[in-house]
């Protein structure tokens, strides 16, 4: 068995975060049905693995961000990337449940991410491509293709239990705002 490349004494903290993020966005049945339905394209599982590295970087850069901002951000995503309007309130919940992780992680806490993570190794029987390459901090490009057909072939979730309020959204895009600092700006449609 391979050993992480990086010791997870160096910031463990920041390890098991983005463990736990990668773990909430898996996890959302929203993303996990745009992703297996490729309605982000055939890049969609690519997509899902980006948002995970953007939400750490976010929360590591602007440590002021809270869980609205972070919803704001997901249904941007999800639209934008999926053309899925998000109206269950799931956004919301895997934010507060980010946050929350983020806050038991700088205090030190880490059991409930690493049971998340344990749940996640025996619902799988496996870990999922993206999540075994974070985990052991190596470069899979050998077994990328393989993986990420098998994710999409395993199916995240089954089309039944799909969540009822997702709605595919026209095909019109918008182009997102960007400042001369790079950042998106992120517009809420339930605040404006």
């Amino acid at each position: 068995m391979s050993q992480p490349t990086q010791p997870l004494t160096t910031n463990p903290a920041a390890h098991y975060l983005d463990l736990g993020i990668t773990l909430a966005i898996h996890n959302w049945p929203a993303l996990n049905l745009a992703v297996q339905s490729n309605w982000g394209g055939p890049t969609s599982s690519d997509k899902r693995d980006w948002l995970c590295g953007a939400i750490s970087e976010m929360l590591t850069d602007r440590p002021e961000t809270d869980a609205e901002d972070l919803e704001d951000v997901l249904i941007q995503v999800m639209n934008d990337e999926f053309d899925v309007v998000v109206d269950d309130e799931s956004a919301g919940n895997v934010a507060d449940q980010i946050m929350e992780m983020k806050g038991q992680t700088t205090r030190g806490e880490f059991g409930e991410i690493q049971a998340m993570w344990e749940a996640w190794q025996n619902k799988k029987g496996k870990a999922d491509a993206g999540i075994a390459a974070f985990r052991r901090g190596e470069d899979q490009e050998d077994e990328g293709e393989d993986s990420s057909d098998e994710e999409d072939g395993d199916g995240d979730m089954d089309m039944d239990d799909a969540p009822p309020a997702l709605v595919r959204a026209p095909r019109e895009r918008v182009e997102p705002e960007v400042d001369e600092d790079g950042f998106t700006t992120v517009v809420s449609k339930k605040k404006r």
